[in-house]
């Protein structure tokens, strides 16, 4: 994720939200960073939500897919078409931020997706009213809403790196999905034929229920084994960087490559992803990053 190195008042360090609005252009209207920061509590994001289903109740659906530890519903907009059911042959894709509580760009970014679509299909966007009538598209903006809690009544994020980065259990959800990739890699290293190992569809190992899996993580697989979908882009804030599958090395060796079967698809991907952020970047914010 590409940041602009941009100013704001004082009493407000909290950039995202200003960042955002001047890469979409959306609202026209001048932006307070104060209000913007007051956007990122749950109850506020929920309720700008239920003004995006308002505006476009044909095309969009909000449901909640579990709970935080402390109880928050972790929300979700649905886009499409025909919300709430699976099409055949339609493509399932979700975008979920704010994993990290204390990330406010990914967060900030989903909401603004999903009120730029909404407001694009009223107005007969061709590429916005392909996007709805051929995809389901799941936004979930808030992942972690325990963490952002923190984050949030702490004020800034200058407050500290962390605050708010975990769950209310302490639990960093990034790194709490159950590990498939060395499943996979041991198996094709005991197999006769490695090329005929699967690589997708990997079974959840039994003692992985039995860890200390956080109830946000355990809703999102739920959410994964219930609905077939074939892309997903996890949104985090404070670093130049686009990751793609296995994102990680057998070995741990920092040179090791270790492509999927996709991997020419995900390499353009990200490229096209990463140069097209780097070029709105510039634009909007003079090169500065």
């Amino acid at each position: 994720m590409l940041l602009c190195n941009t100013q704001s008042p004082p009493e407000s360090p909290w950039t995202a939200s200003l960042i955002v609005r001047l890469v979409s252009g959306w609202p026209n209207s001048r932006f307070n960073p104060s209000e913007g920061f007051l956007l990122q509590h749950i109850f506020l994001t929920l309720q700008l939500m239920k003004s995006v289903t308002e505006e476009c109740p044909d095309i969009t659906r909000i449901y909640t897919i579990g709970k935080s530890y402390t109880g928050l519903k972790l929300y979700v907009m649905e886009i499409s078409d025909n919300p709430g059911k699976h099409e055949l042959g339609e493509p399932e894709f979700r975008y979920v931020a704010g994993m990290h509580g204390n990330e406010a760009l990914g967060r900030e970014l989903v909401l603004n997706l999903m009120q730029y679509l909404c407001k694009e299909y009223k107005k007969g966007n061709q590429r916005v009213v392909r996007l709805v009538t051929e995809t389901r598209i799941h936004l979930l903006p808030s992942m972690n809403p325990d963490g952002h809690e923190v984050a949030y009544k702490k004020g800034s994020e200058l407050a500290g790196w962390a605050e708010g980065r975990y769950s209310y259990e302490g639990i960093d959800m990034n790194h709490n999905f159950p590990d498939l990739n060395n499943i996979m890699w041991d198996a094709q290293e005991t197999a006769a034929d490695p090329s005929k190992v699967s690589n997708h569809y990997i079974p959840i190992p039994e003692y992985y229920t039995q860890e200390d899996v956080a109830p946000e993580t355990r809703a999102v697989i739920s959410w994964m084994q219930d609905i077939p979908f074939v892309l997903s882009a996890n949104l985090h804030g404070g670093e130049l960087v686009v990751t793609y599958p296995f994102d990680c090395t057998r070995d741990w060796a920092p040179q090791e490559n270790t492509p999927t079967a996709d991997d020419a698809f995900f390499r353009w991907l990200a490229t096209v992803y990463a140069s097209t952020i780097c070029v709105a970047t510039v634009l909007v914010c003079g090169g500065v990053m």
